[in-house]
């Protein structure tokens, strides 16, 4: 089936629930019009249900191509790539001083939910030219910001994030790539790196590589590792491209989903191109400050890959919703007659599509929200607002990418589901999403690392001040709702209150761990951790969803989904509580069990 925009959701996320009206009240965004955001939306809409939603199950058959060392696209994805840069749809964030609209966060998650929908692998190369962008505007010089950020904010150039290594994935500090300084101030990198999305294809006119790389003297370990800047072709001081640089695909791996993303091990450093032996590569800030540095990109994209997650639960419960329309088989359980019935009147089949639908809802919610904190972090008035916000989206980055992400996978497993043994079948394109959906919890840090961020750096280390914020906060609309004569908006609080309380003695329970300094223990409850501040949040802005609808005369079916939560999804916050209190019951049996035995 083809995929349409959720757009009453995210009018009802952006209008009812008032994040665009935050956002417009910002000097910087006072231009942003309602009737601006509707017909970006509408543009967006047309593009991506037209045009690029059609080439997912092409990009799944029509594997790209790798003949010496030039990639060739799946059919349509090089079209594809020049509508969308000619639309702008690059350019949308970034800034003026390079060419951009200079569009806030909120719209452009909106835009690039939408986007990897239709299509998650054609979604991977903007995704990555946003993160390059990014660093280089945060760590480059000046001239390099002009040199390299204006053709790819234009589309015309993409790019790439080169990290990972054969031995050196997670763990960047066994990186072996090489970075030699020479007379003119450049550097030649040499080195082999895989798993790099869109690392080579013939859909641009270059490829800015950013690369981690150690110099000669650079002391062990990650704080050794520095940033290059590696163009696939020189770029001249007048911006023309010159020679072709000394980095090549050497091959395109085969992969269990993604088929349309081109993902290449790049060799640099092979004497393979115009300018000798040594791809030459030039600083982006300082020697030695480099995974500082490209921690900026890598923050991007995991924001963008938690919406990911959230995109193809939502083209997973479409094509749930029409099969299960359409699909006659058994009687109702009422009885009464003997009639079958579609299968979306079966409870069970019901039950599985409303976790689909309030686990994407919640989760697309919980994006936008974060979104809208980051474009408050970025331009509130006041110095301490814009401290409080910067400190709730970092809080929440881990929880978009982290839980999003595994919340896809029971997404997508649950539409194959209702589709029963045709969901097995290739032909209704559903097995697509469960194989594509399954690399979201891997690439751009697992949820281990998802796990450990939000413990470490976001919990113990500010002593959950931000935690205890939203813990204060959920109780509150807990509170309301609790207080309101709506019998189930009594019962969402209710439920609401008791998983708030459980989540506030989980923080507890960590800070303490962290003040006894059991960090087997805390980073044992670390994914325990993050799974429930994902199912808490979750349900947290479905239920301030649900209070506001509460008030409208359209507002059932959201007061229905917050209901279905609470009842059946919001328990597990509880189940997942015990697990952290009884992390030490959890590292004693690490150490009492034998895997050979």
């Amino acid at each position: 089936m083809s995929y349409k925009v959720p757009v009453d959701d995210i009018n009802f996320n952006l209008k009812v629930m008032g994040l665009l009206e935050q956002i417009q009240a910002l000097s910087a965004y006072e231009e942003i019009s309602d009737d601006l955001v509707d017909a970006i939306i509408e543009e967006n809409s047309r593009l991506v249900e037209e045009e690029i939603a059609p080439l997912n199950v092409v990009g799944d058959q029509d594997l790209p191509s790798c003949e010496q060392g030039e990639v060739s696209l799946s059919k349509g994805f090089k079209e594809a790539l020049a509508l969308f840069a000619e639309g702008g749809w690059q350019s949308l964030a970034h800034g003026p001083e390079f060419g951009g609209q200079g569009f806030p966060k909120l719209i452009s998650t909106v835009l690039f939910e939408n986007l990897n929908a239709a299509n998650m692998a054609f979604a991977l190369c903007p995704i990555l030219t946003d993160g390059c962008i990014e660093a280089i505007n945060q760590a480059g010089t000046e001239e390099q910001k002009q040199l390299y950020i204006p053709p790819m904010v234009e589309g015309r150039w993409t790019g790439t994030m080169n990290l990972t290594e054969p031995q050196a994935g997670s763990d960047l500090a066994l990186l072996k790539s090489r970075a030699v300084r020479q007379d003119d101030g450049s550097y030649r990198i040499s080195g082999q790196k895989i798993f790099i999305t869109w690392g080579e294809h013939n859909a641009s006119e270059n490829i800015i590589h950013l690369v981690l790389a150690r110099t000669p003297d650079a002391p062990a370990g990650v704080k050794g590792i520095s940033l290059f800047v590696v163009p696939k072709f020189l770029v001249n001081e007048d911006g023309s491209l010159g020679k072709r640089n000394d980095v090549v695909c050497a091959s395109l791996e085969h992969k269990l989903g993604i088929h349309g993303s081109p993902t290449a091990v790049m060799v640099f450093g092979d004497n393979q191109g115009e300018v000798g032996e040594g791809a030459i590569g030039y600083l982006i800030g300082e020697e030695n400050d480099g995974l500082r540095h490209m921690f900026v990109m890598m923050n991007e994209a995991r924001f963008a890959i938690g919406l990911q997650g959230t995109a193809i639960s939502e083209r997973a419960l479409q094509m749930a919703w029409a099969y299960a329309q359409e699909r006659l088989q058994g009687n109702a359980v009422e009885g009464g007659h003997r009639d079958t019935v579609a299968i979306n009147q079966h409870p069970d089949v019901r039950r599985m599509l409303m976790t689909i639908k309030s686990l994407t809802e919640g989760s697309r919610a919980t994006a936008l929200y974060a979104a809208s904190c980051a474009d408050l972090a970025k331009h509130h008035e006041d110095s301490e607002q814009r401290a409080h916000y910067q400190a709730i989206y970092e809080y929440l980055v881990p929880i978009v990418k982290g839980f999003a992400t595994e919340m896809a996978q029971e997404a997508t497993s649950l539409a194959l589901q209702v589709h029963g043994g045709m969901g097995y079948i290739e032909e209704t394109g559903v097995a697509q999403l469960y194989r594509d959906a399954r690399i979201l919890p891997i690439y751009e840090g697992t949820t281990a690392i998802q796990a450990n961020d939000i413990i470490g750096r976001k919990t113990m280390r500010d002593e959950g001040v931000v935690a205890k914020y939203f813990v204060a906060e959920i109780l509150e609309t807990a509170s309301r709702l609790a207080a309101h004569q709506h019998a189930d908006l009594k019962f969402i609080g209710k439920a609401l209150q008791a998983a708030a309380e459980s989540y506030a003695k989980v923080v507890d329970s960590i800070l303490s761990l962290g003040a006894e300094r059991a960090m087997r223990q805390v980073f044992t409850a670390s994914v325990s951790y993050l799974m429930l501040a994902g199912y808490m949040h979750t349900g947290w802005q479905l239920a301030r969803q649900a209070l506001v609808a509460a008030e409208l005369d359209n507002g059932n079916n959201k007061i229905a989904t917050a209901l279905f939560y609470a009842a059946q999804i919001l328990p597990r916050v509880d189940a997942l509580a015990h697990a952290v209190f009884d992390s030490e019951q959890c590292v004693r049996s690490f150490e009492g069990i034998d895997f050979d035995a």
